[in-house]
């Protein structure tokens, strides 16, 4: 669900010139503004988007998006970025989800059946989204990576659980119910973890304001620079291949990245995964989509390896040659 622990695989060694381009962490705060993510803890009331909207107007920037809708009486992870930096959203829409649910089940019911219910939704279920959703309501398979129960107090189940994108856990809670026999619903959720963003990384609305007037009023970045990552924090949860200097700015102007132009690269990548497609400096140059397995590309010397989807990097960023 997460990303696991992966090896790099140096396809041949390259260095990069510090005429060209900068490492993410050299940004300037106003960089960041403009070409950002901010995890943001989404409170309990405003829609996401009156949430992304109110991160604009705090910041004075025209343009924002979030990273998945959470309900208005949902709280928690919320990743919402900034001005340039918002098409990385797409990747993030996809990208795994974990929760904390509080369900209320009707009736009484024995732990040890109610235990081994639950666990029956652990693995690829199929969910039809509920009557007010904002896909089409048909039936689909969904999976569900694990359902840890927290406590269990009466006929309140408290757990934490992590999940495909997509899937709807007041849904599941009602199937969770029917298949008890007694019903249940979702009393409270909150979002712990939406791709590479947890609780560790959250930010309220009011530490966001209080850090931008310190930056404004009192030329003072530091707590600004702690809740305005890189937008690459955006694209840490998929696989990543790195290419030289030279090969960037073919890229930028749309080309497809072939296996000449590649660094180094992380191992298990394979058809059809969606990868981050990086400079020596850790810059995101583009998102697209794995044509061959890591393995393959040690292997040869030419041939197409990834197809662009999302180009982030400005063409001329860096030399041609």
């Amino acid at each position: 669900m997460w990303p696991k622990k992966r090896i790099i695989l140096i396809k041949k060694h390259a260095e990069t010139s510090e005429k060209f381009g900068k490492s993410p962490e050299k940004r300037t705060v106003e960089e960041l503004i403009n070409y950002g993510i901010i995890n943001v803890d989404k409170p309990e009331g405003p829609t996401s988007h009156q949430v992304s909207a109110h991160v604009q107007k705090i910041l004075g920037i025209k343009k924002s998006g979030h990273s998945g809708t959470l309900d208005p009486k949902v709280t928690g992870v919320l990743p919402v970025a900034l001005g340039k930096g918002t098409r990385i959203v797409q990747s993030l829409l996809t990208a795994g989800k974990e929760y904390v649910c509080l369900m209320q089940v009707h009736a009484d019911v024995e732990e040890k059946k109610l235990r081994s219910i639950i666990n029956k939704f652990i693995g690829v279920i199929d969910q039809l989204p509920p009557v007010r959703s904002a896909v089409k309501r048909q039936q689909r398979k969904r999976t569900i990576y694990y359902i840890d129960i927290i406590e269990i107090a009466g006929r309140e189940v408290l757990f934490r659980i992590g999940c495909q994108a997509g899937t709807y856990i007041r849904k599941l809670c009602s199937d969770i119910g029917k298949d008890l026999g007694t019903g249940a619903h979702m009393a409270e959720l909150r979002r712990t973890r939406a791709g590479p963003f947890d609780e560790f990384t959250l930010c309220t609305m009011q530490e966001l304001t209080d850090a931008y007037y310190y930056y404004k009023d009192k030329n003072d970045d530091k707590e600004l620079r702690k809740l305005v990552m890189p937008v690459e924090e955006g694209a840490k949860h998929l696989q990543r291949v790195w290419v030289m200097d030279s090969t960037v700015d073919t890229i930028c102007h749309g080309a497809f990245l072939n296996i000449p132009g590649i660094a180094k690269l992380d191992d298990g990548i394979g058809p059809g995964d969606k990868v981050a497609v990086l400079t020596l400096k850790d810059e995101l140059v583009s998102v697209g989509i794995a044509q061959m397995y890591s393995e393959e590309v040690m292997r040869k010397d030419k041939g197409l390896f990834i197809k662009s989807e999302q180009v982030f990097m400005e063409p001329g960023t860096y030399n041609k040659s």
